[in-house]
């Protein structure tokens, strides 16, 4: 005879009161309840101990993981993780009392429901809805990586409609598979709402039998930028290949400015000057150094003030 946590298993980690008291008396559900070995997640509704906050949520509601805290499940990248979980219910569904989360309201495929998370593709044309620029393009630029292709992405976010659609066309259309990195995709999304032009993704620069590949490169200026994460050199070995290839791409001609994340995120603004300084002082003939000067002279002043 299958215990409850066995019958709540093979349910897909819920069952109702009815179903259960089918099984077993009421006062030994009660006593299941009461020492742990099952948990109600919700009015009548039974669930496994353990079980992740989301999917409690899902449970609880009858609903599906959805928005950022199904990105999260599908391993794409996000800022920060949701404070509570999303849930999305079918149209129309009077939402039961449940644990805290964001609730949303929108038609749900069948295989999503009996996977209580929506697909990679709907994670991800909900995310283009509510994130903000920069760490949309982050998840449409990781999604393009994971299996999703162009074409998919577009065609999705084209049939889309409501609120957010018109931001998550604009992200899907600007969105590459070339990014290797959230970093790299939030440094991209930082030039783009500059409207500064003419940076491509994993630009390859060739001298001689060398090739280096630089995260955001502008061909006809020789600039490239590169997100620098909380990685560090693991060993001698990997710090002077770095060096490496960052003097083979001085010595091609190449200037290279190299972003933290504290300053991506946090120092946008300086950021986009130096890269815009940079870019008038190759365009007019100006140095390296010059620029350098400007930028600092210009961070000084900030912090006095």
């Amino acid at each position: 005879m299958e215990t409850l946590p066995e019958v709540l298993a093979r349910l897909g980690g819920q069952a109702t009161f009815a179903e259960l008291t089918r099984l077993v008396p009421k006062r030994e559900l009660a006593a299941r309840v009461e020492s742990g070995v099952i948990r109600r997640v919700a009015l009548g509704i039974y669930g496994l101990p353990g079980q992740p906050a989301d999917e409690q949520a899902a449970v609880a509601y009858d609903g599906v993981v959805s928005h950022t805290s199904a990105a999260l499940a599908w391993k794409l990248p996000l800022l920060k993780a949701p404070e509570k979980p999303h849930i999305t219910l079918p149209a129309k569904r009077h939402p039961r009392p449940g644990p805290p989360a964001v609730l949303h309201w929108a038609s749900i495929a069948d295989e999503d429901r009996s996977n209580r998370l929506t697909s990679m593709l709907r994670t991800v044309t909900d995310c283009l809805r509510i994130l903000p620029f920069d760490e949309a393009l982050a998840v449409a630029d990781s999604s393009l990586g994971k299996g999703i292709t162009r074409r998919e992405l577009l065609a999705a976010t084209t049939a889309m409609r409501g609120p957010g659609s018109g931001r998550a066309r604009k992200v899907a259309a600007l969105a590459t598979a070339g990014g290797e990195s959230f970093l790299e995709s939030m440094l991209r999304a930082l030039l783009i709402q500059a409207r500064i032009e003419g940076f491509e993704t994993q630009v390859v620069v060739e001298r001689g039998w060398v090739r280096a590949r630089v995260d955001l490169g502008h061909r006809e200026l020789k600039i490239a930028l590169e997100a620098e994460g909380y990685e560090f050199h693991g060993s001698s070995k990997t710090f002077a290949e770095d060096c490496r290839r960052y003097d083979e791409l001085v010595a091609a001609g190449w200037l290279v400015l190299r972003f933290t994340y504290q300053q991506v995120l946090f120092e946008s603004e300086w950021v986009i000057e130096v890269v815009r300084q940079l870019i008038v002082s190759r365009s007019t003939g100006g140095t390296a150094d010059s620029v350098a000067r400007r930028s600092g002279a210009e961070r000084g002043r900030r912090r006095k003030g």
